[in-house]
C-alpha cells in the first residue's frame, strides 16, 4: 500500500487513522495486562467475542464477569467502531483497485455477497433503510457488512459511516439494556448461569452462520 492511497484518499486516510487508533487500542491493553491482568483479560475476551461471534456475546460475557454499563457500552462502541473504520476502508480501497486485496479475497467476497443479498432490500428505503438493517439485533448482519451495503447503494462514506455508526451505538445501547437484565435474571437463579447465557448465544449464532451458509454449500 503506497503512501499516496493513504493520503490521496478518503477512505486511505480513514484507514491510517482507524490502524493508528488500533495501535494505541492495542497498547492500552498491553499495559494493562501488567498492570490489572484478570481485568485486562476479561476486556480482550469480550472483545474477541464481539469480533468473532458478535457483540450479544461480548456485552454478555463483560456482564457476567461483573462489568457494568459503563464499561461495557463504551468499550464495545470502541471495538465496532475500529472494525468498521478498518474493514470497510479495506474493502473500498481494494473495491476501486487502489490497493491489492488478493491476500484477503476470500473474506471480502464473502462480505461483498452479504451485502449484495441484503442490497435490493435496503437500496429501496435509503438511508432509513441502513439505519434499520444496522440497529436491528436479529438480522444478525453487523456494522461492516451495513457499511458495505451503503457504498454499494451510491452513498457517500462520510454520511455512510453516520448512519452505519449511528446504528450501531443505538443497537449496543439495547442489547446492553437486555443482556444486563437478562444476565441478573440468571446469576439470581445461578451464579454460573450468566456464562451459560455467553455459551447459549455464542451457540445460537455459530448456527446461524452455518444455517446461511448452507444454500451455498449446495448450489
Amino acid at each position: 500500500m503506497t503512501r499516496n492511497v493513504l493520503l490521496g484518499t478518503t477512505e486511505g486516510r480513514l484507514l491510517l487513522v482507524a490502524l493508528l487508533l488500533t495501535g494505541a487500542l492495542l497498547t492500552a491493553l498491553g499495559i494493562g495486562w501488567w498492570v490489572a491482568p484478570e481485568r485486562t483479560l476479561i476486556y480482550a475476551a469480550m472483545t474477541g467475542l464481539n469480533l468473532l461471534i458478535g457483540r450479544a456475546a461480548g456485552m454478555s460475557f463483560g456482564y457476567a464477569n461483573g462489568l457494568g454499563h459503563a464499561e461495557v457500552i463504551p468499550w464495545n462502541i470502541i471495538v465496532e467502531t475500529l472494525q468498521v473504520l478498518v474493514v470497510f476502508p479495506l474493502f473500498a480501497l481494494g473495491w476501486t483497485h487502489l490497493i491489492d486485496s488478493s491476500r484477503w479475497s476470500t473474506t471480502m467476497t464473502r462480505l461483498r455477497n452479504a451485502a449484495e443479498a441484503q442490497r435490493g432490500a435496503i437500496q429501496r428505503y435509503g438511508i432509513a433503510g441502513l439505519f434499520v438493517f444496522v440497529f436491528t439485533p436479529f438480522w444478525m448482519t453487523g456494522p461492516v457488512v451495513g457499511a458495505i451495503v451503503g457504498l454499494l447503494i451510491g452513498l457517500r462514506t462520510r454520511t455512510n459511516l453516520a448512519v452505519v455508526l449511528a446504528g450501531t451505538y443505538v443497537a449496543i445501547g439495547v442489547w446492553a439494556l437486555l443482556l444486563n437484565e437478562l444476565n441478573k435474571w440468571a446469576a439470581a437463579y445461578n451464579r454460573f448461569a450468566p456464562f451459560a447465557l455467553v455459551i447459549a448465544l455464542t451457540l445460537i449464532a455459530l448456527s446461524g452462520r452455518l444455517i446461511r451458509r448452507l444454500p451455498q454449500s449446495h448450489q
